[in-house]
């Protein structure tokens, strides 16, 4: 057992200045006070704001190694999504399992840095580079889990269900390594990762297709069938594309969300990635269903997608956690600045980021990102620190310039609009180190 001394820690709605954090052998909280225990030598000090680490709630990692490569722009004004996506399946189609495990561990590191503490990695690159099943089913997914474990961040691992090419049409080429074929192929998938999570510690499982797209509809009540039960987070991509919406209207006869609020006993549990194109009518409906929305501003910025209808989803009541998706931008402060800018450049009003409850833009942006982030985890907490939880935090540097002189009720905002991880003094993982400057 141990005790963390530090400046301040913030819960959801408050700081506790001078606080110390008494963790048990696994890094758990055992007790929060502002008084130093009686009786304990192992007290170490550190000068230092402890908020919580939070949650990447959308990653491929593959595709962090694409990084400025699709930015040589060939054919004057004719690049956009669907023209990325080809370099995508040219970099999935190229790399090797010891490639993929070292790129994730780069990446790892890298999202602990910045503050993440946990990632949800939306993981479709199954297969080998013809497009075969490895002998050894989970190789791609047990790659990913090892270079969480050694890059030291925590993993909820989503094995996806990748079956057509778009709306009625049969898979390409570039998708081969991505596609189980039929729904009881994705299920030996499924439960041969199912297997080895447990060997891993700090890792947990979700479930997932990648959209209405790329399966065919009518396997949807067997998917809910099969794993609604079993109570995993549900992740999909959904309404990212202009050209994805119209091909789902003359498929379907619907828009991709309009479509699943209508066919699927939507929850808490499901969470929808993108949603960039909703009409008032779907924003609204969306948010009172209690899902999930999983925004990835840089990536959705950088591929041209749109700008999401925050306003509207935050009046009804709507959730949001955000995710890194491509990994051209990792800093999870910097995505919701991304967020928020965007929001204001559409409405023109500075107020994305507060409540009839919650003035203060920082504190309301991390309870969001904490708050759902988890739930896309599948775990529900009430606070950002609670006796019985992992000690997981960021800690931001006191003497930093910008922070030495600042009152608590701005450290927040200032961490989210003004600081960078210069400001930061390390990331914790049960209650040690795993980053320190």
């Amino acid at each position: 057992m141990k005790t963390l001394h530090f400046k301040a820690i913030t819960l959801k709605d408050t700081w506790i200045e001078n606080a110390y954090i008494r963790l048990d052998d696994s890094g758990k909280i055992l007790k929060i006070d502002t008084q130093k225990p009686n009786k304990v030598d192992n007290i170490e000090t550190i000068n230092g704001y402890a908020i919580p680490t939070m949650v990447n709630s959308h990653s491929h990692a593959f595709q962090y190694v694409m990084n400025g490569k699709a930015e040589v722009h060939t054919n004057h004004n004719a690049d956009d999504f669907w023209s990325w996506r080809e370099a995508m399946y040219q970099t999935a189609l190229s790399v090797s399992p010891e490639e993929v495990e070292k790129i994730a561990t780069i990446l790892y590191k890298e999202m602990l840095r910045v503050g993440y503490g946990e990632v949800v990695e939306f993981h479709y690159l199954h297969h080998d580079k013809n497009g075969k099943p490895y002998a050894y089913l989970p190789e791609m997914s047990e790659r990913l889990l090892i270079a969480a474990k050694n890059a030291g961040i925590k993993i909820t691992l989503v094995p996806i269900f990748y079956q057509k090419g778009g709306f009625g049409k049969p898979a390409n080429e570039g998708q081969k390594r991505f596609i189980s074929q039929d729904f009881s192929t994705y299920i030996d998938l499924f439960e041969s990762v199912k297997k080895i999570i447990p060997t891993y510690k700090n890792a947990n499982l979700g479930v997932g297709f990648h959209s209405l797209r790329a399966m065919e509809p009518t396997l949807l009540p067997e998917f809910i069938n099969t794993f609604v039960p079993q109570n995993y987070p549900i992740h999909l991509h959904i309404a990212e594309q202009l050209l994805e919406v119209e091909d789902c209207l003359n498929y379907l006869h619907a828009r991709p969300v309009e479509w699943l609020l209508n066919n699927v006993p939507i929850s808490d549990k499901w969470n929808l990635t993108h949603c960039t194109h909703l009409t008032d009518f779907e924003t609204e409906k969306l948010a009172k269903s209690k899902a999930n929305v999983i925004l990835c501003p840089s990536t959705e910025g950088n591929l041209g997608d749109g700008i999401f209808n925050l306003k509207n989803f935050q009046k009804y009541g709507g959730k949001w956690a955000i995710g890194t998706d491509s990994h051209i931008g990792l800093n999870p402060a910097e995505e919701m600045r991304w967020l928020d800018y965007g929001q204001r450049l559409r409405t023109h009003n500075r107020q994305s980021f507060t409540s009839e409850t919650e003035r203060e833009s920082g504190r309301f942006a991390l309870k969001n990102i904490i708050e759902t982030g988890r739930k896309t985890t599948g775990k529900f907490t009430n606070d950002f620190f609670e006796v019985g939880q992992a000690f997981d935090a960021l800690i931001l540097d006191v003497n930093h310039p910008i922070l030495e002189n600042h009152h608590l009720s701005y450290v927040l905002s200032s961490w989210l609009y003004g600081l960078d991880s210069s400001a930061y003094l390390g990331t914790m993982i049960d209650g040690d180190f795993v980053i320190r400057k």
